[in-house]
């Protein structure tokens, strides 16, 4: 299998400006990404699809290749990931004129993951044939049945196909799984057909805490404090 990693990376950014190259513990965010997927010898490439050229210049010299430039229209605030992914794949097969079998999504985004993600990951993708992706998820801490939507004045329950769902006792509730940022694997005939998970997803099992998501300040202060505590045991 020809893998290879895309680490996305856009320089806009409305919580954090240029949040992909903030420094947590003295290194650019995207940084973490990058040597992860480094270290892993199952990755042929490991590329950043950025629209930034200060993060491009970044991105090189912590070890990445960038073999393009990502046009600014696949790098809006709402553009959705699939876009942004079949470039990456499209562009980097003309580039390199070989057949990607493999891309593996690792978010800057989620820099303190768990050794053996990847690989832990590929092994569950090799062992089920009919398998679109995998996604890290972790156990919902929040459980839809308790969420609801207001209609007017009124709340309603957000599951509408269980009776009082947000009733039931919490032994009855069935167990439910929020995914994370930590690592995403798609094959190459998923993004083909038009989307970047399939509808066979398999699921890769993480810890809640060892589950690190930065999208505000807040949350480079809680990854700081992780990181610090990392490096002391």
């Amino acid at each position: 299998m020809n893998i290879i990693t895309v680490i996305p990376a856009r320089g806009g950014s409305k919580s954090i400006p240029m949040k992909n190259i903030k420094r947590l513990g003295g290194k650019p965010l995207v940084w973490y990404s990058i040597q992860y997927s480094l270290k892993c010898q199952l990755i042929s490439h490991t590329v950043v699809s950025t629209d930034s050229e200060k993060i491009a210049e970044i991105s090189l010299q912590c070890g990445a290749e960038v073999p393009f430039i990502r046009p600014s229209r696949l790098s809006m605030d709402d553009t959705p990931d699939y876009p942004v992914f079949r470039h990456a794949l499209d562009t980097l097969e003309s580039v390199w004129n070989v057949k990607i079998d493999t891309i593996i999504l690792l978010r800057p985004t989620s820099p303190l993951r768990s050794p053996g993600l990847i690989e832990r990951g590929i092994d569950l993708l090799r062992s089920f044939p009919d398998a679109t992706s995998v996604r890290s998820v972790t156990l919902s801490r929040e459980h839809p049945y308790r969420q609801w939507r207001i209609e007017g004045d009124y709340m309603v329950g957000y599951e509408e196909k269980v009776f009082e769902p947000y009733n039931l006792e919490r032994q009855k509730l069935p167990t439910v799984y929020f995914q994370t940022g930590d690592i995403e694997i798609i094959r190459r005939e998923t993004l083909l057909d038009g989307s970047i998970s399939g509808n066979r997803v398999l699921p890769l099992l993480i810890k809640h805490e060892e589950m690190v998501d930065i999208d505000y300040e807040s949350d480079f202060k809680e990854a700081e404090k992780k990181l610090v505590n990392s490096e002391n045991t």
